[in-house]
């Protein structure tokens, strides 16, 4: 298939389930949006021009149709401490600036978009298939967790009120009495309408039309409940009323552009692209799964970076892959990129032309629209497999899930990958095993079988008795892969062993490249290995990314 072709089929595969699911998912991104604006301390108007100009540029040149980005909260909460030191700092300078830590703010941005570039260009991406599927399957339940909480908190709404310290401050004040029976009764009709819709007709989104028709409820039957409105001004914000973005020439008269800026920014930006690459990336695996194809994980990298440092440069926030919003998409059927581009569009659209209709929306109607998306997100199979799967993998599941809960996306996963790993690496260095047999000649030959590595040395160097073994000695590693350094040593370790007893010993079947290391260590080695015509050839695994051509055309 043409480049064309596909870039064609990406963009109108099926227009009419894309757009509509974009307006969907642009309704259920206002509040989440917003509440990580509270989280990070910044004007709402900041976060949604972040969310649209990443989401925008994502779509179009993004490696993975229908995966939707915005201003995302693991993103947001690294972001908190930065902004307060910056505020600090800036009251610092010769002549203060009161909004200083938001210029950091821009600053890291910007610099996390050129950290995810160079993953992208340096083919980085291709280190998310080492992410083992039952730290795929913790990260799901963990994040599902993380978002049925956060709709758990919007039963409740702000109150301003003084504070210990003698300044006026917002609290949360729990829903009670009617004012909670109506929220829970707006929130499950919200779900019925999701869930009972698609078994009468497919033709029309099920969220958005239980959005529109919790909507007319409120609003024709003149209830008194949390709207997206009242939620933003409860939270300090002014509205849902902005402007267009423009680039911030303000970011370059406040930010002093030297080494301190860079050092103070640099934990922060590293930090973020990070957790931001990795929750994009792993959301593309989702999608892959629930789409039954595969996106394209560098290109989704460079996507990424490019869409924060132009969101920077305009002022806005940084963000990464969403996954509840991208689970909406694809529940509503929304497959390529006019999904995501109508997602941003539409937000942009809110935000210039109809925000004093979108403020109306009622917060349980969103509430209820990412209930049903946690449902569908959680693993539930996981309950089901947790007895059936090997124990370090159930082990790996909880811990992803539990500590994705309590601390954050990023943490999780590289506990949970390292878990695995450690795990990998106990099995297979008991693997190794060494078949001794005596040849006609008397020649003792030890044929190894299993992974020579830093792990499985300690095991490797217990089969060989030097001390008692015949004059001539064979090691045969026709069926063992050397693999590290520690194996190279533990050769050259033994070769010497055996030596200083005044015996032969001979290598044989050894890969190209260790017999080109171990040539490099030591000449003698040029007589112990055995050039063997029947050597087998070891090659690395290619990235599949590099093979465009039919399979037809590649000799095997």
């Amino acid at each position: 298939m043409k480049i064309s072709q596909i870039t064609r089929k990406n963009f109108t595969q099926n227009p009419k389930n894309d757009i509509l699911s974009g307006i969907t998912v642009s309704l259920a991104m206002i509040p989440e949006v917003v509440a990580f604006a509270f989280v990070a301390q910044i004007d709402p108007l900041v976060a949604l021009s972040g969310a649209f100009i990443i989401g925008l540029i994502t779509a179009v040149f993004g490696g993975r149709p229908g995966l939707i980005s915005g201003a995302a909260g693991a993103v947001a909460v690294i972001f908190v401490n930065l902004i307060s030191e910056g505020h600090s700092k800036g009251l610092l300078f010769d002549t203060p600036v009161d909004n200083m830590g938001y210029f950091y703010l821009l600053a890291a941005v910007i610099l996390m978009g050129l950290i995810q570039v160079g993953a992208g260009v340096l083919k980085l991406g291709r280190f998310v298939r080492l992410i083992p599927h039952s730290v795929m399957m913790g990260f799901v339940n963990g994040l599902a967790i993380v978002i049925f909480l956060a709709q758990v908190r919007m039963f409740s709404h702000k109150e301003l009120e003084r504070g210990a310290n003698g300044l006026k401050e917002y609290i949360n004040i729990p829903m009670v009495g009617n004012e909670l029976y109506v929220m829970l009764g707006l929130v499950g009709l919200t779900m019925a309408i999701i869930w009972l819709l698609p078994k009468i007709t497919t033709k029309i989104p099920a969220a958005l039309t239980a959005i529109l028709v919790t909507t007319g409820i409120v609003v024709f039957g003149g209830l008194d409940v949390s709207t997206v409105g009242s939620y933003i001004i409860e939270g300090g914000g002014e509205g849902l009323k902005g402007e267009f973005p423009t680039p911030n020439v303000e970011l370059w008269q406040n930010l002093p552009i030297n080494f301190d800026t860079f050092s103070f920014i640099l934990p922060y930006a590293f930090l973020a692209a990070s957790v931001g690459l990795i929750e994009s990336l792993m959301t593309m695996n989702l999608v892959d799964e629930l789409t039954e194809t595969r996106g394209n994980g560098n290109r989704e990298c460079v996507a990424q970076g490019a869409g924060n440092i132009v969101s920077g440069l305009f002022g806005g926030t940084g963000g990464c892959g969403m996954i509840g919003q991208t689970v909406i998409n694809i529940n509503a059927g929304g497959r390529g990129r006019l999904s995501g581009i109508a997602m941003a569009l539409t937000l942009l659209t809110f935000i210039l032309f109809t925000a004093q209709y979108i403020e109306q929306v009622p917060i349980a109607a969103l509430v209820g629209v990412m209930f049903m998306m946690v449902i569908e997100t959680f693993a539930w199979s996981s309950f089901r497999i947790l007895r059936k799967i090997p124990v370090s993998d159930a082990v790996v599941l909880i811990i992803v899930s539990a500590v994705t809960v309590i601390f954050d996306l990023a943490i999780a996963v590289f506990i949970g990958v390292i878990v695995s790993a450690l795990v990998f690496a106990w099995k297979n260095a008991i693997m190794i095993r060494a078949r001794k047999r005596i040849q006609p000649d008397g020649t003792k030959t030890y044929e190894i079988w299993g992974p020579l590595f830093f792990g499985s040395i300690q095991n490797f160097n217990s089969k060989f008795d030097a001390k008692n073994d015949p004059q001539n000695v064979e090691i045969d590693f026709v069926e063992s892969r050397v693999s590290d350094h520690s194996a190279l040593e533990a050769i050259f370790n033994l070769v010497s062993k055996y030596e200083a007893e005044g015996k032969s010993i001979k290598l044989k079947h050894l890969s190209e490249d260790c017999k080109i290391l171990l040539y490099k260590a030591s000449p003698k080695f040029k007589e112990v290995i055995i050039e063997a015509i029947d050597d087998p050839r070891y090659h690395l695994a290619a990235d599949p990314e590099k093979f465009t051509k039919p399979l037809s055309e590649y000799s095997i």
